[in-house]
């Protein structure tokens, strides 16, 4: 191993995650991939090795404080941009079955190499917008569970996002520390939506002061068919 680990072992700690030496090898390959790819375009402006685990691996693996791992089964990740949160999650539990998506093809293409470097199984990404693929028959209402960590307000990803969670499952959205007020905003188009607003849990992030959230929201009925919105609406637009 060409790092040190020990930020990473004591936020699997934290977490009740635990992996094999293969495993710790393939996010040490992901993380080479990445600051290798990044010189050429750009996936992140983090790239120290502390900085990525601290706020890119262990803040995706957070996912578990919402949810049991072993209760996902399909899970959607859009908007994954370098592949954060679905590859972490992926490498940490492989039985999942994980879509990643982007509406960047060079992204995708990145990806791409990463799963093939890792020899990742059960898990694909895919060049696309989220109003054309949550409008295709083979991804809408086929999820468990659907993650996010783009960048947008929580009306806006809910409207990309729901489309994919099937009735009983979640749409987890990756925030930032304040998200009261958000919330707040978007309860009308989450139920719009045919979701309902379930938890908001604080994560800190080990040896930092910072305080992420995971805005956890319950899919109780099928999201009607109009949405999501063509390309831009949601954005000009967005459900209240």
């Amino acid at each position: 191993m060409k790092y040190d680990w020990t930020l990473f072992l004591s936020g699997l700690e934290d977490l009740d995650i635990h992996l094999s030496h293969r495993q710790m090898e393939q996010f040490e390959q992901y993380y080479d991939l990445l600051i290798e790819t990044n010189q050429k375009m750009n996936l992140t402006a983090i790239t120290a090795w502390e900085d990525v685990v601290r706020k890119h691996f262990i803040d995706s693996l957070s996912l578990v404080t919402a949810v049991e791992a072993e209760d996902i089964s399909r899970l959607i990740d859009v908007g994954t941009g370098a592949g954060f949160p679905g590859i972490p999650l992926k490498i940490a539990f492989p039985e999942m079955e994980i879509t990643l998506f982007d509406s960047l093809g060079k992204r995708v293409q990145f990806l791409q190499a990463v799963i093939d470097a890792l020899q990742l199984k059960k898990i694909k990404a895919i060049h696309a917008r989220a109003e054309d693929l949550a409008q295709d028959k083979k991804y809408r209402e086929r999820y468990d569970v659907c993650v996010s960590r783009a960048v947008a307000q929580l009306s806006v990803l809910a409207e990309y996002c729901l489309p994919f969670v099937e009735e009983g499952g979640l749409f987890i959205a990756y925030k930032g520390q304040d998200v009261t007020q958000e919330c707040k905003k978007s309860e009308g188009a989450v139920e719009t939506l045919g979701g309902i607003m379930a938890d908001v849990l604080l994560f800190d992030l080990p040896d930092s002061d910072i305080e992420h959230s995971l805005v956890v929201i319950e899919k109780e009925s099928h999201t009607p068919k109009q949405y999501p919105r063509k390309a831009g609406l949601p954005e000009k637009r967005p459900l209240s």
